[in-house]
C-alpha cells in the first residue's frame, strides 16, 4: 500500500512531492518522506502520521530553479512506523525510495555489514541504496552500477534512487510493484505508484512492465531491455475529489448508481449480454471455474459462485489468493483462471495469476484499472469501469465487480444454453433496473446515520445471511471493521446453531440479512434463535420482523439481485456512519485515523 512520487523539473519540487503523496493517501501509510537535490545538494524531510507532519517540518524550506526529488508514504513490512524507518533511505552521497518487499536483503545486508556498511533502519530497502553505492566503486559509470544492483534483488519493487554523483538523474527500476513515468510538453518528468498524481500534470505516461530498468534526466528518458511506450493520460483531477462529500468513501458511495451504468454500457442488451474482449474461440474447451481473489474481491467471487453453478451450470472454485499460492493447487486445462482486483496490483492475486499462466490455463481479470500488471498478464481482461477509488473501505468498486461476474454468469449461461430466451430476457431486465434501486437505496442514510449511535459498543457483531447473502454478510462485517476498529463476523445465517450462537447476549450486534426473495422462513428461524439468546437485532428487510430491535426497511423487489444491492448500500451506509460517530476519519486506516505521535 506504499506510495512512490518523483520528479525532474524547475517548479517548486517540495511542493511537488507532498501534492503527488497526497494523491496517494488513500492507499495507506503510517510514515512520509522526500528528499529534493539541486546543484548537487540533498534535502531531505521525514515524519511519522499524516503528511501535514512532514509538511510542517519543511515549511520553510523552499527550492527554485531545476533539480529533481523522490518522495514516499511506507506502510511497514520490516521494522516499525519510525522516522529512521521512513523513505527515502540514504547512504553516503545516495537516496533511494522502493515499494514492495527484498525477500533476500538479509542476505545483501550481512554481506555489506561483512564490507563496513553501517545500517540506521530495520528495512529491506536500505540495502538497495548500500549496495548500489558498492557497485558505484566498481563499474565504470552508474547505470551500470544500478543495473547490478537491481540484479541482485530478489523479490517485488519499484525503485527511484537519486545520487549526488548524477545530480540530474532519478534511475528508476520495476518488479512486480507498479510504477508509472509521467512527461509534459515543458520536459518535466514524473514518477508515481499510481496514475492519480499524474493527472492534470504530465500529458502522456508509460506503464512500466516487470524488468524495466532505467534512467532520467531533463534531456532524456532511457529504459531497457525495452523502449517505454508512452500513451495520452486521460482524467480530470475534480473525478478525484470529494465533490461535496464529508468523506471519498461517501462520495463513493453515492457514485455507484452511476458507475454500475458505465459497467453496463454497450453489454447488456434487450435480449444479450456481449463481452468484446471475449470470443468462441477463447472459452472453446472451458467446463469450470477457478475464482481467485482477495478481501473485498474475494467476497464478490464467492457472491457469483452460486450464480455460475445456479444459471451457467458450471462448477465453480473460489480461491483467497494468499492462500492458494502456497497449497499446490490442482488446475487442469478445462478451467478458466479469474482473477478479480480493483488495482490490478494485488500481490498475492498477481502471483496466482503467474501460476496459472505457467500451467496453461486461460486467464480472465476482472479489474478496474487498464494498464496495471494484472491486466497486461492475463489473457483476456474486462474491466469494471468503477472510476478512482480513494476510499480504503472498497465501495464502488466491490458494487462493479459484482455486476461484471453477473453479467459473466449470464454470459456464460446463453453460450451453454442453461437458459431460456424468456429467463435471459427477464435477468437482463432486472439488471438494467440495479441503478434505479442503488439510488432508492440512498434514502435509508438518514435511519442509518440514526440508529448508528446505538451501535457503538458490546463485544462484537454478527452479520449474518444466506445463499449470495453470505458472502455480503463477510462483504458487510469486512466494511465495519475496516473503518470502525469494532469486530465483526461474517456467518452464514444456518451456522449460528453449530457454535457462534454461544456468543449470544445483549452486548452482541445481530445484523440480519434477510430477503424476500430467498430463503426468508430459513434465515427468519435462524434470527428468532438469536433473538431468544437476547442478541440485540438489527434487521435489514422488505418485511417488518416484530422480534427485531431495530429494523431498516428495503423496498420490495422480484429478484435476489436487486435486494443483494439494496442491502450493499445500506450495510456501506451503516458502517460509515458507525465509524464516524466513534471519531474515525473512515478515508484513512486506523494508524492516520486516530492521533499519531510524531517522534
Amino acid at each position: 500500500m506504499c506510495g512512490i512520487v518523483g520528479y525532474i523539473g524547475d517548479r517548486e519540487i517540495k511542493k511537488q512531492l507532498i501534492d503527488g503523496l497526497r494523491e496517494l493517501e488513500y492507499r495507506g501509510y503510517d510514515s512520509a518522506g522526500i528528499a529534493v537535490m539541486q546543484e548537487g545538494n540533498i534535502s531531505t524531510f521525514k515524519a511519522v502520521g499524516k503528511l501535514a507532519n512532514l509538511e510542517g517540518k519543511t515549511k520553510d524550506f523552499r527550492t527554485e530553479g531545476m533539480g529533481v526529488g523522490i518522495g514516499h508514504t511506507r506502510w511497514a513490512t520490516h521494522g516499525k512506523p519510525t522516522e529512521l524507518n521512513a523513505h527515502p533511505h540514504m547512504g553516503e552521497y545516495s537516496y533511494v525510495v522502493h515499494n514492495g518487499i527484498i525477500e533476500n536483503y538479509r542476505e545483501i545486508k550481512e554481506m555489506l555489514e561483512e564490507l563496513g556498511v553501517r545500517f540506521l533502519s530495520q528495512t529491506d530497502t536500505e540495502v538497495i541504496v548500500h549496495l548500489f553505492e558498492k557497485e558505484a566503486e566498481r563499474h565504470a559509470d552508474l547505470f551500470s552500477a544500478f543495473k547490478a544492483t537491481i540484479d541482485q534483488l530478489d523479490g517485488a519493487y519499484a525503485v527511484l534512487l537519486v545520487t549526488q554523483k548524477a545530480p540530474d538523474t532519478v534511475f528508476f527500476a520495476r518488479k512486480g510493484s507498479p510504477m508509472i513515468i509521467g512527461r509534459n510538453k515543458e520536459g518535466e518528468v514524473f514518477f508515481a505508484s499510481s496514475d492519480a498524481p499524474l493527472i492534470g500534470e504530465a500529458t502522456e505516461v508509460a506503464y512500466m512492465e516487470d524488468g524495466t530498468v532505467g534512467y532520467a534526466t531533463p534531456e532524456k528518458i532511457y529504459a531497457e531491455p525495452d523502449e517505454l511506450l508512452f500513451v495520452p493520460l486521460a482524467g480530470d483531477k475534480l473525478t478525484a475529489q470529494k465533490g461535496g462529500y464529508r468523506f471519498f468513501m461517501e462520495k463513493e458511495i453515492y457514485e455507484q448508481y452511476d458507475v454500475i451504468g458505465d459497467t453496463m454500457i454497450g453489454r447488456v442488451l434487450d435480449d444479450d449480454i456481449v463481452f468484446e474482449e471475449l470470443d468462441d474461440a477463447f472459452l472453446e474447451g472451458i467446463t469450470r471455474i477457478k475464482l481467485c481473489a482477495c478481501g473485498t474481491s474475494y467476497h464478490a467471487a464467492l457472491t457469483s459462485s452460486y450464480l455460475f453453478e445456479r444459471m451457467a451450470k458450471m462448477p465453480v472454485n473460489v480461491e483467497i489468493a494468499s492462500e492458494f499460492r502456497y497449497k499446490e493447487p490442482l488446475l487442469t486445462d478445462d478451467t478458466l483462471f479469474v482473477v478479480i482486483s480493483q488495482s490490478g496490483e494485488t500481490a498475492d492475486t498477481l502471483e496466482a495469476l503467474r501460476m496459472a499462466k505457467e500451467a496453461g490455463l486461460k486467464t480472465l481479470a476482472i479489474c478496474n484499472v487498464d494498464n496495471s500488471s494484472i491486466v497486461r498478464l492475463a489473457d483476456a481482461t474486462i474491466l469494471t469501469r468503477a472510476g478512482i477509488e480513494k476510499g480504503v473501505a472498497s465501495t464502488k468498486a466491490f458494487a462493479t465487480q459484482v455486476m461484471v461476474l453477473w453479467m459473466l454468469t449470464l454470459f456464460f449461461a446463453k453460450k451453454r444454453g442453461t437458459v431460456t430466451d424468456a429467463t435471459m430476457r427477464d435477468e437482463l431486465r432486472y439488471m438494467s433496473y440495479v441503478p434505479k434501486v442503488l439510488q432508492k437505496s440512498l434514502e435509508v442514510h438518514e435511519k442509518c446515520k440514526r440508529l448508528s449511535k446505538r451501535y457503538l459498543h458490546g463485544h462484537g457483531f454478527f452479520f449474518i445471511g444466506r445463499d449470495i447473502f453470505f458472502p455480503l454478510a463477510l462483504e458487510g462485517a469486512l466494511k465495519l471493521k475496516e473503518i470502525s476498529y469494532l469486530h465483526a463476523e461474517g456467518y452464514p445465517a444456518g451456522e449460528m446453531k453449530h457454535g457462534p450462537i454461544a456468543l449470544a447476549d445483549a452486548e452482541l450486534f445481530t445484523i440480519a440479512l434477510m430477503p424476500k426473495t430467498l430463503l426468508y422462513d430459513k434465515t427468519k428461524s435462524n434470527v428468532e434463535e438469536l433473538s431468544a439468546r437476547d442478541s440485540t437485532i438489527l434487521a435489514i428487510s422488505p418485511e417488518m420482523f416484530d422480534l427485531a430491535d431495530d429494523f431498516i426497511l428495503t423496498h420490495p423487489h422480484k429478484h435476489p439481485m436487486l435486494e443483494f444491492f439494496e442491502m450493499m448500500v445500506v450495510e456501506q451506509l451503516l458502517s460509515m456512519e458507525i465509524a464516524i460517530r466513534l471519531g474515525n476519519d473512515v478515508d484513512m486506516p486506523r494508524n492516520l485515523a486516530k492521533s499519531v505521535t510524531v517522534e
